[in-house]
């Protein structure tokens, strides 16, 4: 019995003392993980503290002085460097317009004219349209941004006429003609918009606006964006240089160049069936520039006329006829599509590319049957060297390639 009883004791001393050493590992762990952390953090705390010493400190600026007292210093190479990277990200936009122009479109006739071989009546024969007077030159047109000519023609159905040599007009339905040519513009300051007085001149603008045709001139502008490039069109019977009509051009021009508008201004002048410009002609084109204007366009003389470079600008003194109802068989049929191709960077005008494309006012020879045609071969090859040989003040040679004019708009 006292042996089992010793037996129970010595067991239980035993586990007592299991016990006891298992606690004393488990708060020596606890202690040791405990100061472990502590000085992890400790260690953490101080770097902070080094880290925040290593940082300059901005004190607030005295009354004497508005400048930061020790604060960090600006380092300007660095600055400069990150302003050139900004720059270098700027976006340069480049934008081309093509403007095509064309000389007298008389699409009407006399009643003076027998009426079977005149212009209104091609477009009822069989087979044909209003769309038959520019159909040889509508590609052309079609793939441009602007196409404008002059209009020298009425479409009234009025029969009340001015007393003069040549009265011309069309039934308003012939305004379709300029739309299915894919003109969008034209100029109506010429001799002949009211043929048919007032009246007739009224119900032309009302057949063009049907049409959603611009018209510009006799009072109108054309004020338009064309690949977001602001343009202004104007229109003048240009018989005189006296002041007042010099005063009205140049505060036409001014109020243009407040929209920072590229200004295209159409011309009615010159001597008919004359191949030079005489001196009226050059000192309202030259004026025009002076003043603001970019690109000079004539017509009147029924002939063409030289091309001319003034102030990096540019002249046609005549374009000539192009779809022209005032003659069935004039002895000149030359003419042109003046073209210009417009170059912006950021919305500012850099340079004018100039070229012309040989014309027809008829697909034959040996009439005119209305209907305008590019001109090939020796045809093509005579008329470019007609026109460079009247085109002296051009600084370059003028061909169908366009050639390059750098603006200077300083």
């Amino acid at each position: 019995m006292k042996r089992s009883r010793k037996r129970k004791l010595k067991k239980k001393k035993a586990i007592r003392k299991s016990l006891f050493l298992f606690f004393c590992i488990i708060f020596t762990l606890v202690t040791v993980k405990t100061i472990s952390f502590s000085l992890k953090k400790l260690n953490t705390n101080h770097a902070i503290s080094n880290e925040e010493k290593k940082l300059p400190t901005v004190k607030e600026t005295s009354n004497n002085d508005n400048n930061p007292v020790n604060a960090t210093p600006v380092d300007k190479a660095k600055v400069a460097d990150k302003a050139t990277a900004v720059d270098k990200t700027i976006v340069v936009k480049n934008t081309e317009v093509l403007l095509s122009a064309v000389g007298d479109c008389t699409i009407g006739t006399d009643s003076k004219f027998g009426y079977a071989n005149s212009l209104p009546a091609m477009a009822l024969k069989p087979n044909n349209d209003f769309s038959y007077y520019f159909k040889n030159v509508y590609n052309i047109f079609s793939q441009d941004d602007v196409t404008i000519a002059n209009l020298e023609t009425t479409f009234t159905e009025s029969n009340d006429k001015e007393e003069k040599q040549f009265n011309f007009k069309a039934p308003s339905e012939y305004a379709k003609s300029l739309t299915l040519g894919s003109i969008e513009g034209v100029n109506l300051s010429n001799n002949h918009i009211y043929d048919y007085k007032e009246k007739g001149f009224t119900d032309t603008k009302l057949a063009l606006a049907k049409e959603k045709i611009k018209y510009f001139g006799e009072g109108s502008k054309w004020i338009t964006k064309i690949k977001e490039q602001p343009f202004g069109f104007l229109g003048y019977r240009g018989w005189s240089t006296d002041q007042s009509f010099l005063n009205k051009l140049k505060q036409d021009i001014l109020e243009l160049k407040k929209t920072n508008s590229i200004i295209v201004i159409n011309f009615h002048w010159g001597n008919e069936n004359q191949y030079y410009p005489i001196a009226a002609q050059k000192q309202l084109a030259h004026f025009a520039i002076d003043n603001g204007a970019d690109i000079i366009l004539g017509h009147h003389p029924h002939v063409i006329q030289g091309i001319e470079q003034y102030k990096n600008r540019i002249i046609a003194y005549s374009l000539g006829n192009f779809c022209f109802g005032g003659n069935s068989n004039p002895k000149d049929k030359t003419t042109f599509i003046f073209q210009s191709n417009l170059k912006f960077t950021n919305n500012n005008l850099t340079s004018i590319g100039v070229r012309v494309i040989p014309c027809s006012i008829s697909s034959v020879a040996y009439t005119n049957d209305y209907c305008p045609t590019p001109l090939h071969g020796g045809a093509k090859i005579n008329l470019l060297s007609s026109l460079n040989e009247l085109s002296q003040k051009s600084g370059f040679k003028i061909s169908d390639e366009f050639f390059y004019i750098n603006v200077n708009n300083n």
